[in-house]
């Protein structure tokens, strides 16, 4: 997927040895280290084979935004993945949404009357999956929420961190391209600082 993709590549720059976890392995592009399972993400037992033995596993799982049962595909998704981990006793970075986000009147942007309903339902479900996760324990865990705009764009290595806010520049914009948000993802994953809980980036 978008974000998926942007990961695969920084990690495997980054000279990691790589296994995508896909539901199509001829999506995934010939690379040195790198290596694709075909696994259902419902499939708790296949995925937990697949992670026993890695480092960490990076999730950007989406049912995808036109699915009509995005909702609970993606909470039922997002458990399993969640057990697999903890099963395998692999660290697990989860990316999330936005939505889930504080603004300054203390509630969450996926609560708001203006937030687009396209995206709701979806938004609602990375924002429980992130209360699932508080409530695990024996699962090394770390969940990422991007910004409010997530687009195709050059990576710079340079993003700034924030924690359930959003990260805004001067002109109020939070956004950042996916090929920053993997350097982000990577980094966690190479020098882990937000074990247990999340965090946000952006511009």
């Amino acid at each position: 997927g978008f974000v998926g993709s942007a990961v695969l590549q920084e990690a495997s720059t980054r000279g990691h040895t790589v296994t995508a976890i896909v539901r199509d392995t001829a999506k995934v592009p010939a690379a040195s280290g790198v290596s694709a399972k075909s696994v259902d993400v419902m499939d708790a037992a296949a995925l937990k084979s697949a992670f026993t033995g890695q480092d960490v596993v990076i999730s950007a799982y989406n049912p995808g935004w036109g699915d009509p049962d995005i909702y609970d595909k993606h909470r039922q998704g997002s458990a399993a993945i969640a057990g697999a981990a903890k099963a395998a006793g692999v660290r697990l970075i989860e990316v999330g949404g936005a939505g889930s986000l504080y603004g300054p009147d203390g509630k969450q942007f996926v609560d708001s009357p203006n937030f687009p309903a396209e995206y709701r339902d979806g938004a609602r479900a990375a924002r429980d999956a992130l209360e699932d996760l508080k409530k695990q324990t024996g699962l090394d865990w770390t969940f990422l929420s991007p910004p409010f705009e997530l687009v195709p764009g050059p990576r710079t290595g340079k993003y700034r961190q924030g924690d359930d806010h959003p990260v805004m520049d001067g002109t109020g914009r939070s956004t950042i391209s996916v090929a920053d948000l993997a350097v982000a993802l990577l980094d966690e994953a190479e020098k882990p600082a937000h074990r247990g809980g999340r965090f946000t980036v952006a511009y």
